[in-house]
C-alpha cells in the first residue's frame, strides 16, 4: 500500500466504496488522516465500517470540517448532471480529488521524479499497461502495475527512485487529477465513448490529452484525427514526443510495417530515431498480439521501454513470452484447426471490429444487452464471417442487420452457439485454420454479471466440447 502522508492531521471525505474507493480510504487513513467514508450503497457502507473505516452520512454533514472530497472515478463529476457531493464540495470550496491525485501528489513528496508510465486511450489501454509491465519485468525492474487495470493505485508499494509504476488511467480517473504528470505518458487512440459521462467529444478528447500535456516523454498514437491533432499540439510545445502508429510511418517514433508473408501477416515494429528506421520485433507467430490494434499496443510498449532505456533485444524477446489478458483476444482452446477465442471484453463494435481484422473464416458468437448504432458499422467486415450465432437481448437487431450479408441462426445462450459453432467450424472446407469467435459487440447484463463471467462461461463451454 502506499500510505499517503500528505494529508496528515487533516480531514478528507471518501465517496464511494468500491475497490478504489476503499483502498483510497484505507490509504489516507495510514497515512495520518481523518477519514469519513460513504456511499449511496447502504451495503458498501456497512463493509467498510465492518473493516474498520469511519463511516458517516455525508448529507448530513458539515462540509466546511472537509479539507478536500475523494471521489471514486465510477461516480458523475460534470454529467448527465454532478453528483450531490460534488455539488456539496462545490459549494463548501474544498478541492475533488481522485485516487491518481492522491498518488501523484504522494510521489511529488517522497519520491519525485521516480518512473511512472501512465496510459490511456479509448481502446487498448489494458493489453498496454500489461505489455509494459511484462517487458519491464523481463528487463528485472522493480514493476507496480496497477490504476484501471487489476489493482487500485494506491494499493501498490509507494513510489521509490528504483521502482516503476505503470498505471493505467480511465477518463475518469484523469478527470479527476489535475496534477497528473507521468515520466512517459502514453494516448493510444480516441473514439467516441463516455460520452453520457463527458458530454462532448470534444471535453472527452481535452480530458485525455491532460495525462500527456504534463508528461516528460509522450507518446501519442495518430492513426485517428483527434490523438493526431493532440501529436501536433505536444510537437509545438517542443517537449519530448514519440508518435505511433499501426497505420504508416512516423518520423521519431514506432510504427508497423506489414507485409504478406505465404498467407500470414509479418508485422514488423519499426522505430525510427533520427530519420534512421530499425526493425524491432516481429509479431508474426505471436499468438497473444494478433491484429493491427495489438500492433499499435506494441508500438507503444516499444517506444515507453525504449524511453526508460530497455535495450532493444531485451524487449523484442519480451513480446515473444507475453501471455496476453484474459478476455482480450484470449486463445481459450484449440480443436484441430479450430481456434477458439475469448474476446468478451469487446463490448462495442469499435472494439469487435480489431477481432473481425485479426483473422478469416470467423464462425462469430455475439449478442448481449445492445448500444447505440449497434453493429451496422462492422458491415465492411462481414465477408471474414463464415456464419453468426446470436445470443442475448440483441438477438432481434442484429439478426435484421445481418440477414442477406451473413448466414446466422438464433441460438440464445451462450452454451449452445459455442456448440453449434463448433460443430459448423470443424465441417468447414478449405486451407487453414478457422476461428470460433466471441466478440460480442455488447453488454454483459442481460445475461450475466460482467464481462469476465461471460468469458470465463465461453472458457467453460470450450473445455467441454467432447
Amino acid at each position: 500500500m502506499t500510505p499517503i502522508t500528505s494529508f496528515v492531521g487533516k480531514t478528507v471525505a471518501v465517496f464511494g466504496l468500491g475497490n478504489s474507493g476503499a483502498a483510497t480510504a484505507f490509504a489516507l487513513r495510514n497515512g495520518g488522516c481523518e477519514v469519513i467514508c460513504f456511499d449511496d450503497d447502504e451495503r458498501s457502507v456497512g463493509i467498510a465500517s465492518g473493516y474498520g473505516l469511519r463511516t458517516a452520512n455525508l448529507r448530513a454533514a458539515n462540509w466546511k470540517d472537509f479539507d478536500a472530497l475523494v471521489l471514486a472515478p465510477g461516480v458523475p463529476l460534470t454529467h448527465p448532471k454532478p453528483h450531490w457531493t460534488v455539488e456539496r464540495a462545490g459549494a463548501a470550496g474544498i478541492p475533488i480529488i481522485g485516487d491518481i491525485e492522491l498518488f501523484c501528489i504522494e510521489r511529488a513528496k517522497i519520491a519525485p521524479g521516480s518512473p511512472f508510465i501512465a496510459i490511456t486511450g479509448t481502446n487498448g489501454k489494458s493489453t498496454t499497461t500489461a505489455l509494459i509491465a511484462h517487458i519491464l519485468k523481463a528487463a528485472g525492474k522493480d514493476v507496480q502495475m496497477g490504476g484501471n487495470i487489476g489493482e487500485p493505485v494506491l494499493t501498490l508499494e509507494p513510489p521509490a527512485p528504483n521502482r516503476v509504476h505503470v498505471v493505467e488511467c480511465s477518463s475518469f480517473q484523469i478527470d479527476l487529477a489535475l496534477s497528473l504528470n507521468p515520466s512517459v505518458g502514453i494516448h493510444l487512440n480516441l473514439t467516441p465513448d463516455h460520452l453520457d459521462r463527458h458530454g462532448t467529444m470534444e471535453n472527452y478528447a481535452a480530458i485525455k490529452e491532460r495525462l500527456v500535456a504534463n508528461a516528460d516523454t509522450a507518446i501519442i498514437g495518430v492513426d485517428d484525427s483527434w490523438s493526431k491533432a493532440m501529436a501536433s499540439r505536444r510537437a509545438a510545445s517542443g517537449r519530448s514526443l514519440w508518435r505511433i502508429s499501426a497505420e504508416g510511418p512516423v518520423d521519431n517514433g514506432v510504427f508497423a510495417g506489414i507485409t504478406a508473408n505465404d498467407g500470414a501477416l509479418d508485422v514488423r515494429l519499426v522505430r525510427v530515431e533520427n530519420a534512421m528506421p530499425r526493425v524491432v520485433a516481429n509479431l508474426a507467430g505471436i499468438g497473444s498480439l494478433r491484429g493491427l490494434h495489438n500492433a499499435q499496443n506494441a508500438a507503444a510498449a516499444i517506444a515507453a521501454s525504449s524511453a526508460l532505456g530497455i535495450a532493444e533485444e531485451v524487449i523484442a524477446a519480451a513480446l515473444k513470452t507475453y501471455p496476453g489478458l484474459p478476455h482480450r483476444m484470449e486463445e481459450v482452446g484449440r480443436r484441430g484447426r479450430v481456434v477458439f477465442i475469448n474476446d468478451s471484453k469487446a463490448t462495442n463494435a469499435d472494439s469487435t471490429e480489431k477481432a473481425l481484422t485479426s483473422f478469416r473464416d470467423i464462425f462469430w458468437i455475439l449478442g448481449g444487452k445492445p448500444k447505440e448504432g449497434g453493429i451496422e458499422s462492422l458491415r465492411r467486415y462481414f465477408p471474414n464471417i463464415a456464419k453468426a450465432y446470436l445470443i442475448g437481448a440483441a438477438t432481434d437487431e442484429f439478426a435484421a442487420t445481418l440477414d442477406g450479408a451473413v448466414t446466422f441462426e438464433r441460438s440464445g445462450t451462450l452454451d449452445k452457439a459455442v456448440a453449434a459453432a463448433a460443430r459448423d467450424a470443424a465441417a468447414h472446407q478449405g486451407p487453414g485454420d478457422v476461428c470460433v469467435l466471441l466478440s460480442p459487440a455488447c453488454a454483459s447484463y442481460d445475461q450475466f454479471r460482467n464481462f469476465e463471467e461471460r468469458g470465463d462461461a465461453f472458457r467453460k463451454a470450450v473445455n467441454a466440447l467432447s
